[in-house]
């Protein structure tokens, strides 16, 4: 009699859900941050404190949601999609602002804008990099 191996049992959706679910972290985490901290981050980076009030409540939501989206055992084609989309718009924008001026940040703010940029397209990238590996 001969032993079958047994296969482990994958997750189709686990790159897409660990991405989801890294993207709702640290958005969430920025978010609150914008939050608490407005007035150092603008003293630091030079971000209006308005303005961080309303991109930390738009974070503090959206990661939450990200989150919701990552649940499911299978996760929803659509939400995902929407949230890669979002997360470029997100890059693009940003990158746009700082280029044309649009915000008025210190150096070290300007990094800042250029890094989250990055960070947040790199998430896109790979939830939809997990999204076609789901199929």
């Amino acid at each position: 009699m001969t032993a079958v191996a047994a296969r482990p049992v994958t997750d189709p959706h686990r790159l897409v859900r660990l991405a989801l679910r890294l993207d709702a972290v640290v958005t969430t985490v920025n978010g609150l941050a914008y939050l608490a901290l407005a007035a150092p981050i603008n003293d630091l980076l030079g971000l209006p404190v308005s303005l961080q009030y309303g991109i930390g409540a738009f974070l503090t939501v959206y990661g939450v949601a990200v989150w919701l989206i990552s649940m499911p055992a299978a996760v929803n084609r659509a939400a995902v999609l929407a949230a890669v989309t979002l997360n470029a718009l997100w890059s693009v924008v940003s990158v746009a602002e700082l280029a044309l001026g649009g915000l008025e940040v210190t150096a070290l703010g300007a990094t800042w804008v250029l890094m989250q940029a990055a960070t947040v397209g790199g998430f896109a990238a790979l939830q939809y990099l997990g999204l076609r590996k789901a199929r």
